[in-house]
């Protein structure tokens, strides 16, 4: 179960860019609730409410999950991509889920996640599974602001 949960339901055994994987499940976890219960993914409180419930839980899941393999894979491996799931939600919270916003809050956090800009990668240092997901949470974070303002900017 430690795992599946670590790895965004096995994204992160990509051979291929692990981390755009477990952000790609991200994506498409979030548009396929978007799909399923319409209304409460449009933007605005009604969306943060549920998706900030669904990142606290794969937070502390991914915190969880990140500590009770450390010992097996070592610290903040690369085949551990909930961070990126949950990174990716984070940009998106109040956001109005569609493509354009999804592709747009993707791009903007593996951009932060990959450059690590603005202290994010002190982040990293956290004991356990608290570093492997908090640097994601900060670059889902300026990913976020980046995309409210280009919200902002689109009127």
């Amino acid at each position: 179960m430690w795992k599946l949960i670590a790895t965004a339901f096995y994204s992160g055994y990509s051979p291929v860019a692990p981390g755009t994987a477990g952000a790609a499940v991200g994506v498409l976890m979030l548009w396929g609730m978007s799909e399923v219960w319409p209304g409460q993914f449009s933007g605005g409180w009604p969306q943060a409410h549920w998706l900030l419930v669904a990142i606290l839980v794969f937070f502390f899941l991914g915190v969880k999950a990140s500590q009770k393999l450390e010992p097996e894979w070592g610290h903040d491996p690369s085949r551990i991509t909930v961070d990126e799931l949950v990174g990716v939600w984070v940009a998106m919270l109040g956001v109005p889920v569609n493509w354009l916003n999804l592709l747009l809050a993707f791009g903007l956090f593996r951009l932060f996640d990959i450059w690590k800009p603005l202290g994010i990668r002190k982040l990293e240092k956290l004991p356990g599974g608290w570093g492997v997901m908090m640097d994601d949470v900060a670059a889902g974070v300026a990913a976020g602001v980046g995309v409210q303002v280009w919200l902002m900017m689109r009127g």
